[in-house]
């Protein structure tokens, strides 16, 4: 519409320049009615579509309910329609009235009211419409309708307002106070709009999840996570703090969705794959041989060698097979579906932050662009004041939109990455349940769970910043556009500095990545001994062998400080690159521009303009490499996620349910294999069991039992033939799996709980004894992996939950070889046998107790994966085919057995529930273990004990007064303490003095320096652009021109420098501190008492070596240099803005006071919302790994979803803090940038004000500085949390280098050098307790023991014999009387004086990994003679020979590559070689085989005839050859004598033999 035309339609002038040039500018009548009208209005009627259909969809929101609110805004829109209607009767009232002149009103008057009046109507039918809308509870559209005509409305005020004080009258008095009247109620309608509108529906559910009732202002602004950042602030946040989540963002609805689209898209790449392989037929042809024979040779090595290790060692084929099977690698499986399935499933929010992101990246380009006319109005004295300031408030609202946009953006990011992860992790999660054997062999449990931890979390990392991926390449090209327009092809050059940055950084970073892998490998050596240090840390205390280790672990740490220093030193070159480049590219920038020609001149406004042009640039390019470095490696995580969630699932056809069969479990020629295409291990089964039958499964060892039961479970490949099973199936297998729940829970597993079925479950399966012991009963925590419980009560509580669960069938694989031998019995008769519980029922039990098998229905004998015979026990016993063989060799161990059975029964008639690891432990009567559960968090590894006290009837053992207050330890283990509030300032203050005071100030010295330069740098700069106004017309000497570049490009340089050389000493600073603070830590670690370790679970000790240990190394360094440079920076921004302009300091105090605020409520927030995150994340990865190590248990039962939903539940825990702590990072962002936004507002606001007194450098100076304070001032806040949330791990390893240490090693009162040379023991009235505090284990025991004496110590459980142990070797301390050997008192000397004296062979045999030489004499003392002769009596010697390496044969992890009788042996070596005249031998129990025993025995005895040896016996077969036996109970001797005399007085000793089944006959042939 031409300008003609509107001012016909107007009735007045559309627009003549000479409104705006002057002092008050106003806009004319004309443009006020028509643009200033169709803005707001056309912006409303764009979004009016969108509400009107809400109106026409049926509705499920209650609509008879009308709130207030909603009334009022109607009530006022109505009012607005009123005006508008009035409007037009004015008009028409002038134009047709009585009064009416001849000049008629122009159509405006007439359009425009009429306009209104359709508007308000549609805002009537819009408001309902949003009412309608499920959820809703305001509008963004309308309120932003409202802003925009309130804002063009303003216009229309002033202009009045300013008529009418002019003429003094009001010309038009109908027409202007409709207009006011209407103003007013528009004001008021945009407060409505304003306000959330919530149903009292709602009410509840925004309590619980604020989010829901946010209005649009609340959204955009963070707002309505106030009040969790106000809780956070007042006390530590905890689980229960944390809002609901959204139904969008909770796991299930996410996982659902991603299902659906991840199922299509899979799918699809199926078929592509299939399709492949059939235009490459060769390649899947080969693919099957070769699969086949290796799979024959993978049968032949046992399963220990992986299928890659096999294709690995075929290397001799030919190349073009390798080219094969290198694509076979790759491509092996279906690829190529999860980026497209992610795109389907989040596709709208991607679209959404695309949008935002891009909006943002355009409006960071008009701040410059603001800036330089800033800049030529402070130049043009002539200019009107109030052009400045409408920049000031036009860079104010850029800034905040700028905010807002980019608020939004990374609020979307963040969220869609955490959709990413959970819809990854449940999607793995749900795979596991399904997987098949083959891929499940593929993998390791440790490796699935990654798949969960890391590479999930790779994803979510990746998609944080994918925008970037598009949006960097644009803020690049647009920069240099923008850059070429002030400054022509010079930009070039500073284009092609940044460019040159790019491969260097590039160089540096694969380096590192170099130094970065070194460093992984010797932390992961370093770690691995200190595991095994502190799972050994008994037997090191014992052979005094801490120092051989510490020098062990120093020397790696040594290697690994090294290569931490060089990367130090790398990072501090990139360092130095980093910051030199800005200054770097502006001053080739400038210096080529000045250079190419003399008119070039530098004024302030290309100087700062292409300042904060360089400025934008900066970020993508740091961004881009990063941000391909980490998409390369999310491609690695990609393939593994593809491979394993396109991995084949169970058959789930293998076993078929039909009820129409007659017999409970029925196998046809069944050939099973455990992988597709490998030799079948079961062949030709044939079984028929009816119902109700007991049937056992015997075979020799690897004759296939076990696979019989997975095969029967459907776990197997079923090559031919058939399975049926009839009813549901319980299974109780080889190796019981026991969760992390209550010891109710893993019974009960998931079935309702019914009391009398529970007790009477318990007691059949012999738990009852057990509960008592247990601190809660049956409310008792179990650990991981049923760490506090035996392995026999582990087996029992696995029985059980088959035995509580009511199920048809029962797959029972060998669930009696872990108990002990009456135990087995006792749940035979009360369980699986005739008369037990489970009679009525269909059992299949595997068994090697041929004890069980006459009370058996069938017996099937299972010879190399065929069944060879079925029958009875009788009719089996007499064909003598392969079933009597087995019969002989297992039946000669079992007779003796069988006979103390018989004897030993009646006499223990409570059932003595022994356990089956006896106490491997010290012993400790039952008030210990009380208190030790009350007192201190209950170690893992020491609950043994006190799940093996055995409950007696004539116990003289009291029980003990505070056992009701035993729930307070029901928790097995307590929380670990976790950090809560501040962090003292002492902390820092100690990682200062590790730094070392010197290097610290330096550091701060330098970095201060450094920061003048830059200030220095940019006021010549200012300076410089000066010289364009002094120099106006005249030529500019080159002279001049050579100092400027020359000053500037020296400053820049200098700070590079000085960046440098502060990195430099801060690397050096923080790895001496490193090495500081790992020696004292291990140092004390060493030194401290073993109650200690009884108490506190090794993982949170190597917790402190692992991840305490990486922060102090690699993240405080680099939190405190960024903190630091940050701090300086922002102090440097607002010194340049005080000194341009100095009304500036004014507003600097208000600033900081508000800013001081947020961050303190931010960081105490965000902090704790951090831990609760790690807290709640571990569950999550426990229960997965839990779940995969029990997945034919759950499959068995049938209970995939109640897992399913349970992890669901997990993950929503995790979700619930993950999702407030993204929202308070952009609370914290949004509320920094308006600071930083008001900096740069009044920094502009002062210039204007101050206009005349300053110069155009300063302003454009100080303006861009303030450009950049908003990013520096939210780095300072994140910096100052990060340093706070790292500086917590120096707190806790502090807290370990501060535990009391035991006694000194050594003394200065020593023994003399061949101490002991007699080797007599003299205790003294010896009394001795755990701990202070507790009750005393022994009660003052006397006795001498002469010279080269062999005693047997024995006595029931928890009497104290390993007490006794642990007192001559100090481990514990005596709390009165003494023990003298050989006459010195042992309490005088040193620890390792003492202990380096004495030998012991303990009970479980600990190996440490290394060499066997190292095993065996770790201080290199001995020569090989030696060795060899020590070897060669222990029976190794043939062995040890026969390895390739010989005595350089490496050990592996806790022994794990030598037999149990093995290690024992070299225990045994190990006491050979020391020689001391004092040997204790704390019996082996379980451990060792009769052979093994006897070679033991008879070394002993022979070659420490000479020596004092005391045993601690549970076999009293093993020590009835003794000179004298002490007999212990509760603490104190109560017999001392020769076995013959302790036999013949029938006493307690007596009593032990009798139920040994040793009687006094057997003993005299003895």
């Amino acid at each position: 519409m031409s300008a003609a035309a509107l001012e016909e339609y107007c009735g007045s002038v559309f627009w003549n320049a000479s409104y705006l040039d002057r002092e008050d500018p106003d806009l004319p009548i004309c443009v006020e009615q028509t643009v200033l009208v169709w803005i707001p209005l056309g912006f409303l009627w764009l979004f009016v579509p969108h509400h009107l259909m809400s109106l026409c969809r049926r509705t499920r929101v209650n609509t008879k309910h009308l709130t207030k609110l909603y009334l009022c805004k109607q009530f006022v829109v109505a009012l607005l329609f009123l005006t508008a209607i009035a409007a037009l009767a004015v008009t028409l009232g002038e134009d047709f009235g009585p009064t009416s002149s001849t000049v008629k009103n122009a159509p405006v008057y007439y359009t425009n009211p009429v306009l209104f009046a359709v508007t308000w109507i549609l805002v009537l039918l819009c408001q309902e419409g949003v009412r309608r809308r499920e959820g809703a509870v305001d509008s963004a559209s309308l309120f932003l309708f409202w802003l925009l005509l309130v804002l063009c409305d303003v216009f229309t005020f002033q202009t009045l307002i300013r008529d009418a004080l002019k003429l003094g009258e009001v010309s038009d008095i109908p027409r202007f106070c409709l207009f006011h009247i209407s103003f007013g109620l528009e004001l008021v309608a945009l407060v409505l709009s304003a306000i959330a509108d919530i149903t009292p529906e709602a009410r509840d559910r925004a309590k619980r999840n604020p989010e829901i009732g946010a209005s649009f202002l609340s959204r955009i602004t963070f707002n309505w996570f106030n009040s969790m950042v106000v809780t956070g602030y007042k006390r530590p946040l905890v689980q229960e703090d944390m809002w609901d989540l959204n139904e969008k963002d909770g796991t299930s609805y996410l996982s659902q969705r991603f299902q659906h689209h991840m199922d299509f898209e899979l799918a699809a790449a199926r078929v592509r794959y299939l399709n492949k392989l059939k235009k490459h037929p060769v390649i899947s042809k080969g693919r099957s041989q070769a699969e086949a024979s290796e799979n024959g040779i993978s049968n032949g090595l046992g399963k220990g060698v992986s299928r890659d290790a096999l294709m690995m060692e075929d290397k001799g084929k030919s190349t073009e097979k390798k080219k094969k099977k290198k694509e076979k690698k790759e491509e092996d499986y279906p690829n190529s579906w999860l980026l497209s399935t992610m795109y389907k499933t989040f596709k709208w929010l991607l679209i959404e932050s695309a949008f935002f992101k891009l909006l943002q990246d355009l409006l960071a380009f008009v701040s410059p662009q603001l800036l330089k006319l800033m800049i030529s109005f402070t130049q043009n004295p002539n200019s009107f004041v109030w052009e400045g300031y409408v920049y000031a408030v036009l860079l104010l609202l850029v800034a905040i939109l700028q905010s807002l946009f980019l608020q939004q953006y990374f609020q979307r990011c963040f969220v869609l990455g955490m959709k990413v992860r959970t819809a990854l992790m449940a999607a793995v999660y749900k795979k596991a349940l399904v997987v098949s054997n083959d891929t499940r062999k593929e993998s390791t449990v440790g490796e699935t769970v990654n798949l969960m931890s890391a590479d999930a979390q790779r994803f979510n990392d990746v998609t944080n910043f994918i925008h970037l991926l598009w949006s960097c390449p644009l803020q690049i090209i647009v920069s240099i556009v923008f850059l070429w327009l002030e400054l022509g092809p010079s930009v070039l050059a500073g284009l092609l500095v940044m460019v040159l940055m790019v491969p260097i950084n590039g160089l540096l970073a694969t380096q590192a990545r170099k130094y970065q892998v070194q460093n992984m490998n010797f932390k992961d050596k370093r770690m691995k001994i200190m595991n095994e240090l502190l799972n050994g840390v008994k037997i090191l205390k014992l052979f005094a062998w801490e120092p051989s280790f510490q020098s062990q672990v120093e020397s790696i740490r040594g290697e690994e400080l090294k290569v931490m220093k060089k990367f130090a030193y790398l990072s501090s070159v990139s360092t130095f690159i980093f910051s030199c480049a800005p200054a770097l590219v502006s001053l080739a920038s400038f210096a080529v521009f000045v250079l190419v020609s003399p008119d070039n001149i530098l004024t302030a406004e290309k100087a700062f303009t292409s300042i904060s042009l360089f400025n934008i640039l900066r970020f993508p390019l740091a961004m881009l490499p990063m941000l391909i470095a980490s998409i390369v490696q999310t491609g690695v995580s990609k393939k593994r996620l593809e491979k394993f969630l396109g991995g084949e699932d169970l058959e789930p056809d293998v076993v078929r349910h039909d009820p129409s069969f007659d017999s409970a479990v029925s196998v046809r020629n069944g050939s099973f294999s455990w992988e597709r295409d490998a030799e079948p291990l079961l062949k030709d089964v044939s079984l028929d069991i009816e119902p109700g039958r007991l049937v056992a499964v015997v075979g020799a060892v690897g004759s296939g039992k076990s696979s019989l039961m997975s095969a029967l479970l459907g776990e197997m490949h079923c090559t031919e033939g058939f399975i049926n099973i009839k009813g549901s199936l319980a299974f109780v297998p080889q190796q019981a799996w026991i969760q992390n729940a209550t010891l109710r829970d893993n019974i009960l597993f998931g079935s309702p709980h019914e009391e009398k079925r529970f007790q009477e479950v318990i007691q059949a399966c012999a738990l009852g004894p057990d509960l008592k012991l247990l601190a809660a009963g049956e409310l008792t925590e179990i650990g991981e992996k049923g760490i506090n419980l035996s392995g026999g009560q582990k087996q029992r509580v696995s029985l059980a939950r088959a035995a509580y669960s009511q199920a048809d069938i029962y797959l029972l694989d060998d669930p009696l070889s872990a108990v002990d031998s009456h135990v087995g019995k006792h749940l035979f008769d009360k369980v699986i046998g005739p008369n037990g519980v489970l009679k009525h029922k269909t059992r299949i039990l595997v068994t090697h107790g041929v004890s069980f098998l006459p009370y058996v229905d069938e017996v099937v004998v299972l010879v190399d994966g065929k069944i060879s015979e079925i029958g009875s026990y009788n009719s089996l016993r007499a064909s003598k085919g392969a079933f009597s063989e087995f019969l002989d060799t297992y039946a000669k161990e079992q007779n003796n057995q069988t006979e103390s059975d018989k004897d030993g029964c009646p006499d223990t008639e409570d059932l003595e529930i022994i356990p089956e690891r006896e106490d491997t432990q010290p012993d400790s009567p039952l008030e210990d273990t009380v208190s030790f559960t009350l007192k201190r968090e209950n170690s893992i590894r020491r609950s043994q004990r006190s799940s093996s006290v055995r409950v007696r009837k004539n116990s003289t053992v009291k029980k003990s007064e505070d056992a009701n207050e035993t729930k307070a330890g029901q928790k097995l283990i307590e929380k670990e303490t976790m950090e809560t509030g501040q962090v003292k300032f002492s902390v820092y203050l100690q990682y200062l003095r590790a730094l070392g005071w010197g290097y610290t100030s330096m550091v701060f010295i330098i970095y201060f320096i450094q920061n003048v330069a830059f200030i220095g740098q940019n006021l010549w700069l200012s300076d410089w652009t000066n010289d364009a106004a002094d120099y106006y017309n005249q030529t500019y000497p080159n002279w001049k021109r050579d100092t400027r570049v020359g000053v500037f490009g020296a400053l820049g340089i200098a700070q590079g420098f000085l960046v440098f050389l502060g990195t430099l000493l801060l690397a050096n600073a923080s790895v001496s501190a490193s090495r500081i603070i790992h020696s004292r830590l291990l140092n004390n670690i060493l030194r401290v008492p073993m109650v200690f370790f009884d108490t506190t679970p090794i993982g949170r000790v190597v917790n402190r070596f692992a991840k305490d240990i990486f922060t102090i190394d690699e993240a405080i360094p680099q939190s405190f240099r960024s903190w630091l440079l940050c701090l300086l920076g922002v102090l440097g921004t607002l010194f340049v803005i005080c000194l341009a302009t100095p009304f500036f300091t004014i507003i600097i105090l208000p600033l900081a006071v508000i800013y001081f605020f947020v961050q303190r409520f931010y960081v105490a927030t965000s902090r704790q919302l951090r831990r609760l995150d790690s807290v709640s994340r571990s569950p999550i990865y426990s229960h997965f790994g839990e779940t995969v190590s029990g997945l034919s248990v759950i499959r068995a039962y049938r209970h995939q979803d109640r897992f399913l939903k349970h992890n669901e539940v997990t993950i929503d825990e995790n979700l619930k803090s993950v999702y407030p702590w993204i929202v308070s990072n952009r609370w914290l962002a949004i509320r920094l940038e308006f600071l930083g936004n008001l900096v740069v507002f009044f920094s502009a606001l002062f210039a204007v004000i101050s206009k005349d007194s300053l110069d155009s450098g300063l302003v454009g100076l100080a303006i861009s500085y303030a450009l950049n304070v908003t990013q520096t001032l939210n780095w300072l806040v994140r910096m100052s949390s990060e340093l706070e949330t790292n500086i917590v791990a120096v707190e806790r390893v502090s807290e370990y280098t501060e535990i009391e240490n035991e006694a000194k090693w050594i003394t200065d009162c020593r023994p003399p050098e061949k101490w002991p040379d007699e080797g007599r023991l003299q205790f003294i009235d010896y009394k001795v307790r755990y701990r202070p505090g507790l009750d005393l284990v022994l009660h003052g025991i006397t006795c001498n023991i002469a010279s080269s004496e062999k005693i047997g110590i024995v006595g029931r459980t928890g009497a104290g014999k390993s007490s006794l142990t642990n007192c001559l070797f100090r481990i514990i301390e005596a709390a009165e009387g003494r023990i003298l050997i050989d006459d010195v008192d042992i309490s005088t000397i040193g620890l390792h004086d003492l202990r380096s004296r004495l030998t012991i062979i303990p009970q479980d045999p600990v190996l440490f990994s290394g060499t066997l030489r190292m095993n065996l004499d770790p201080f290199d003392k001995f020569s090989d003679e030696e060795l060899w002769k020590a070897l060669e009596l222990s029976h190794l010697k043939d062995y040890v020979a026969g390895l390739q390496e010989g005595l350089q044969h490496e050990v592996a992890e806790g022994g794990e590559n030598l037999s149990v009788g093995q290690r024992q042996l070299l225990c045994l070596a190990r006491a050979l070689l020391r020689k001391s005249r004092i040997l204790i031998l704390d019996e082996a129990t379980a451990a060792v085989d009769l052979e093994t025993d006897n070679l033991i025995q008879n070394t002993i005895r022979k070659e420490f005839a000479h020596c004092t040896v005391l045993t601690i016996a549970h076999r009293l077969h093993s020590i009835m050859d003794s000179s004298r036996v002490m007999v212990l109970d509760a603490g104190k001797i109560v017999e001392f004598d020769s076995p013959s005399n302790l036999l013949e007085c029938r006493g307690y000793f007596y009593s032990m033999a009798k139920d040994a089944g040793i009687t006094q006959e057997e003993f005299s042939s003895l």
